[in-house]
């Protein structure tokens, strides 16, 4: 169901063992005025939570000051550039409307205002430079890797906005309600993924949902601009459901933590996060986050993971030149990196390059194949694999402290030294290598005996 600043919030908050640290932590940030709501949520038989930003104790939904009536009920988003004036007629669905002059320049969402009273209207008419807001986060009291996402998050709002409506970017102006909503919606998300601690975030191709949106402008089609122009690159869909389902928000945030889209790869789920929307429709309209283990996560490893082989012919590269890319591939990422031997056609001598990878390194690699070898194209399988869980442990000998890599799983237990360290000692000691070698296998066996059972469930 598309996606959404307060949606996926929700979702991530879900997962989280102890929600209480996460509510105090955004109570704490001082954003002036700015309160969360917490509460349940059913969508089609599903419960889940519904996280409501309110400006000065009102929420905007009911508010209806300088909101956005988007398809997924998060009529709430936000982070847009306002730069000129110009009229709106919209049907609130109460059987009245209400014309109104504003100062701002969408072009691509219905504009809902309040006709009942002038105090929160006058409020939206404070305005915030586009650095004033990057300077509000900059001053959060929060890591910096949440504060880096979040200016990360915005500078892709802004620059979408600006493309859109050959703005600049500097002279931009963003009103106050949908800015200090949007800053907690991306400050919220931001500060969820360093508290949960996730090293790898994948998605589904985005459901922008269909329809047209109807503005002063004209009738403009879904996504919108500002939301189209954030997706690029990105895998979309539109499906059956009428209305804007993917907001701008929502599609920054996708674009700055995502590293993969695409159908949902096998892993071993351990949690499951469901962010409402507000509003009903014949699917579920919900965003669901999947938490998953892989073997590198500690406690108890799991008998499997799943890595992409990422493989090309090469019939025309020198041996020097492959070598090369050998190098930068391990470097970028890659677990492993060959070579097989193989004839093509016209029956030359060829070589198959292939390189192993984990899901988040599968683009970039992909990548530097593509651009420093003569392939055309590349081959991507992915592949399940079992594997023992390892952890290093450092034993001493007669020629230093050697690290020894410890792997159990399946009833197998296996160790090896490692070989930069064995090489290293007997360069240093002028003796061979099996000499170190062996000389760290026997403190192995007699750290064991010393110590019983070897515990070797932490990892270094």
């Amino acid at each position: 169901m598309g996606a959404s600043g307060d949606m996926l919030m929700a979702a991530l908050y879900e997962l989280l063992p102890d929600r209480g640290e996460f509510r105090k932590k955004m109570e704490l940030l001082g954003l002036s005025g700015v309160t969360l709501e917490y509460s349940d949520s059913i969508k089609c038989g599903i419960k889940g939570t519904h996280i409501s930003v309110k400006i000065g104790g009102v929420d905007e939904i009911s508010e209806d000051v300088f909101t956005h009536d988007h398809g997924n009920g998060n009529d709430h988003d936000h982070g847009h550039i306002h730069d000129h004036e110009h009229d709106h007629s919209h049907n609130h669905g109460n059987g009245h409307e209400h014309s109104n002059n504003h100062s701002h320049d969408h072009d691509h969402n219905p504009i809902t205002l309040n006709s009942q009273s002038s105090a929160p209207h006058a409020r939206s008419e404070r305005r915030y430079e586009f650095d004033e807001i990057l300077d509000l986060i900059r001053e959060l009291d929060l890591p910096d890797n949440v504060i880096e996402n979040a200016i990360g998050v915005f500078m892709i709002l802004g620059e979408a906005e600006a493309a859109v409506h050959s703005a600049e970017l500097k002279k931009a102006h963003l009103h106050e309600v949908g800015s200090l909503d949007a800053v907690a919606d991306i400050v919220g998300c931001c500060l969820l993924i360093n508290m949960l601690g996730v090293t790898d975030i994948a998605a589904s191709p985005v459901h922008v949902g269909s329809g047209f949106i109807k503005c002063e402008h004209g009738i403009l089609p879904v996504p919108a601009p500002a939301t189209a122009e954030i997706l690029k690159g990105i895998p979309i869909y539109g499906g059956q459901i009428r209305g804007e389902l993917c907001t701008p928000t929502g599609a920054a945030l996708l674009k700055r933590f995502v590293t993969r889209f695409g159908n949902l790869m096998p892993m071993k789920v351990a949690k499951i996060g469901h962010g409402m929307g507000t509003k009903d429709f014949e699917a579920a309209n919900c965003i669901r986050a999947f938490l998953y283990e892989d073997a590198s996560s500690g406690g108890d490893a799991l008998d499997r993971d799943n890595v992409y082989e990422i493989s090309c012919n090469l019939d025309d590269m020198t041996p020097e030149a492959i070598g090369a890319v050998f190098g930068l591939l391990l470097e970028n990422g890659a677990l492993d990196v060959y070579t097989t031997p193989i004839n093509m056609k016209k029956n030359r001598p060829a070589v198959m390059l292939s390189c192993l990878c984990m899901p988040k390194s599968r683009d970039v690699i992909a990548r530097l194949i593509l651009e420093h070898t003569s392939t055309l194209g590349v081959r991507i399988t992915m592949c399940q694999r079992e594997v023992l869980s390892r952890t290093i442990i450092a034993v001493s000998t007669d020629y230093g402290d050697i690290r020894v890599k410890l792997a159990e799983g399946f009833g197998i237990i296996k160790n090896k030294p490692e070989y930069d360290d064995v090489l290293a000692a007997a360069t240093l000691h002028g003796v061979p290598f099996m000499t170190v070698y062996d000389a760290a296998i026997r403190a192995l066996r007699s750290a064991a005996a010393t110590q019983g059972n070897m515990d070797i469930g932490h990892k270094e």
